[in-house]
């Protein structure tokens, strides 16, 4: 495993704000790119008081989703709408492998980031741009959110709910977060591509995109003719083997029997019920669709006789496929995740360091940065402009002009 981060010496600007732009450029920082956070001053990235927000989970002191999506990056506080900040982005840009941005189209276009205007002043620029619903179109234009775009737009909230109950709260930044590792991918591609031609390129990605590409398995059958699915009727569903079921303890079990003929017979051994494998209203896969309210029935009565924890020893020694339905807390001592180091200290200094959560992609050959502390809003606007060849009266100048903070 080499000891020099493989991204040591990629210089990238963070432009964007919130989540999955900003996500994007955290994964290039984990393999050691030095990433600049720009932020307009006194307030900085809004994303920095989204914890404060119901129904986030509430910590005292702790900036939790600031530290997950921006550690390891140097922060600016520039103001972009003020003319004397413009030298300073195009040092930045002149700087930059890798530009990340996430303005609507309107507001890049009335600051000056549009591709077509930076990019001229690097051709080897990677820009990448994130928006909610696209670049084209009659909504482009639009503020798009993990869950108005992602989620609500794509028909992943409609399928994911059970029928005649209201569509559930997502995940905050599930959708976001799949995003950034399709815009990092892009990022990784264009650069690959510029070892090849020298140039420069424009990545983007989108909120809306991401949730169809999720949603693709059932959307790709609506595409080519197929009934749209309706969200399903647990107590009804398609198919009763591919269903939840509470136990007695008030915990849930999802079964995932892709091959039934094989699973179904050890499967009613272990629940206690191997008469019903002679029944012919269970016998083969169209009985049991044609009956799937009346296994519901059976299994729901079974299920709630026992703990979970007799359930998984039963089913586990039939090598049977099920998953259960785990809270964070009980994810957070997950030893699946321990073992795969899913979870990594920050690199703060402190005795008991807190863990943060580290992002999916791996490279058995190359070594992550350990994630140092995400920086305050300013932080570090005197050393990157010094990096930029400002000098002490020109910082000063800037200063004067509100240009940085």
């Amino acid at each position: 495993m080499s000891s020099t981060p493989l991204l040591e010496g990629l210089h990238v600007v963070d432009l964007a704000s919130f989540i999955a732009g900003p996500a994007a450029a955290t994964v290039l920082g984990d393999f050691g790119a030095d990433v600049v956070k720009v932020e307009p001053p006194h307030m900085g990235d809004a994303y920095r008081s989204l914890s404060r927000i119901p129904p986030n989970p509430q910590v005292e002191g702790v900036n939790y989703p600031w530290q997950l999506d921006n550690r390891n990056k140097r922060s600016i506080a520039l103001n972009l709408k003020s003319p004397s900040a413009r030298p300073v982005l195009e040092s930045l840009v002149r700087w930059a492998d890798v530009l990340v941005t996430n303005f609507p189209p309107r507001t890049r276009e009335k600051l000056g980031l549009e591709y077509d205007t930076l990019a001229p002043l690097n051709p080897r620029l990677i820009y990448a741009d994130v928006t909610g619903f696209g670049e084209e179109g009659p909504d482009a234009h639009l503020p798009g959110f993990d869950v108005t775009a992602y989620w609500a737009r794509s028909g992943l909230m409609d399928l994911t709910r059970q029928r005649d109950v209201a569509p559930a709260t997502n995940a905050f930044g599930s959708g976001d977060h799949s995003t950034a590792i399709t815009l990092f991918a892009g990022i990784m591609t264009a650069l690959y591509r510029r070892e090849k031609t020298g140039q420069g390129a424009r990545v983007t990605a989108s909120l809306l995109a991401e949730g169809a590409w999720a949603a693709s398995m059932w959307l790709q059958a609506v595409l080519v003719g197929a009934k749209p699915p309706r969200p399903i009727d647990r107590s009804d569903p398609p198919n009763a083997l591919v269903n939840m079921y509470r136990t007695a303890d008030d915990r849930w079990i999802v079964l995932g029997f892709a091959n039934e003929d094989k699973q179904v017979p050890p499967f009613l051994k272990a629940i206690g019920h191997p008469e019903a494998a002679e029944n012919p209203r269970y016998a083969d896969t169209p009985s049991r669709r044609a009956h799937a309210a009346e296994i519901v029935g059976l299994l729901d009565k079974t299920f709630a006789t026992r703990s979970l924890t007799e359930w998984r020893e039963l089913l586990d020694a039939a090598g049977l496929t099920y998953g259960v339905v785990q809270t964070l807390e009980e994810c957070a001592q997950d030893p699946q995740l321990l073992a795969n180091q899913v979870f990594v200290p920050i690199d703060d200094g402190s005795d008991d360091p807190h863990l943060t959560v580290d992002s999916p992609v791996r490279l058995d050959q190359e070594q992550k940065v350990r994630p140092g502390p995400a920086p305050d809003l300013g932080e570090h606007t005197e050393s990157v402009l010094r990096d930029l060849g400002f000098d002490t009266a020109g910082i000063e100048e800037l200063r004067k002009a509100e240009a940085v903070v």
